[in-house]
């Protein structure tokens, strides 16, 4: 049911509560103090008593899916506010549409996330899971020449200068690795010699120079498979791809091949495409490639924050605030 705790908060649609397929328990305290929560289960079973109360929705790991559908149940409706930065997932023309103003949280995850794209680079680099399996399974013998790559003093690749790219960028410079970027603007000059980061106009020159590529961009129509069999061609043969933005953004098929030919040495996933991969996929049936599941922000105190930005994001469109972090 919906929390009338306070008469004056607005109603907002959310998914459900659940520590492990929903909104978390740090989540919801956040959501009852500030808004009348109308949980998803609860809408759709008495959708006469809560749709016209609804002004808006948050959206907690995509969900509750926002279509057409949902829009003409909720006709008071005013604002989409989304826990999390990415935004591809939703139908942007049919809210822009409807006149809905669609929110997000930026900025906030940049550091959790670049020590997420740090913690698979060097996964990845020192064979980190097989080390541990080496140590578990009493079927593997120890190797004592089991080697890794050298991650400082290495030369990094970074796709996407953004505030997640820079942060790692500046976790990169303290490996004393040699840092190139590309991105659609150049960063000032103060910024590249604060973390001794070089501009590439170009795929096409950063990738040949590097030995760990790290992917950043976010997932649009022009970054949508840009990783693909030429891409990883021009890489290095012992070079790694790391990907902590959005599994479309590679070509799926085009890596498992680079991989199987050792065209590239090594890949480390937080995001795939599809995500989840089906448990037959022949990509987790390879050595060579270190996954985490989409955890980029995935610390509490990160995502405590996450919601609370969300809360203000939406409460500010509701009162008619300057919104800071508008998608539309």
């Amino acid at each position: 049911m919906a929390d009338n705790s306070g008469n004056d908060k607005p109603f907002v649609l959310a998914s459900r509560p659940d520590d492990e397929k929903g909104i978390p328990y740090y989540g919801v305290d956040i959501l009852k103090k500030h808004v009348n929560v109308v949980w998803y289960e609860d809408f759709l079973k008495d959708k006469a008593k809560y749709s016209e109360l609804i002004q808006g929705v948050i959206l907690w790991v995509m969900a509750p899916r926002v279509d057409a559908a949902l829009l003409d149940a909720l006709p008071n409706v005013k604002v989409i506010s989304n826990v999390g930065a990415g935004v591809n997932f939703l139908d942007l023309d049919l809210l822009a549409s409807r006149g809905l103003k669609v929110c997000n949280t930026p900025r906030i995850l940049n550091e959790t996330t670049a020590d997420m794209g740090m913690t698979l680079l060097l996964a990845s680099a020192r064979r980190l899971l097989e080390g541990d399996q080496m140590v578990r399974d009493p079927n593997i013998k120890w190797q004592i020449n089991f080697c890794g790559r050298q991650v400082s003093g290495s030369t990094l690749g970074i796709v996407g200068m953004g505030g997640i790219g820079y942060a790692i960028a500046q976790r990169a410079h303290a490996f004393r690795m040699k840092i190139f970027y590309h991105n659609r603007t150049r960063r000032p000059q103060a910024e590249e010699e604060a973390v001794g980061a070089q501009y590439c106009a170009s795929l096409e020159e950063l990738l040949p120079q590097c030995d760990f590529v790290i992917i950043v961009t976010p997932l649009t129509a022009e970054t949508k498979g840009m990783f693909g069999k030429k891409q990883f061609d021009l890489m290095k043969p012992s070079a790694t791809i790391i990907n902590i933005a959005r599994g479309g953004i590679i070509n799926t098929a085009a890596l498992l091949e680079a991989l199987q030919n050792k065209t590239i040495a090594a890949a480390a996933l937080d995001v795939t495409d599809p995500e989840p991969l089906p448990d037959d996929h022949p990509l987790l049936k390879l050595q060579n490639v270190t996954f985490t599941a989409h955890l980029g922000s995935a610390t509490v105190q990160t995502r405590s924050n996450m919601m609370a930005l969300a809360v203000q994001n939406l409460l500010d469109a509701l009162s008619g605030k300057p919104l800071v972090n508008q998608v539309i």
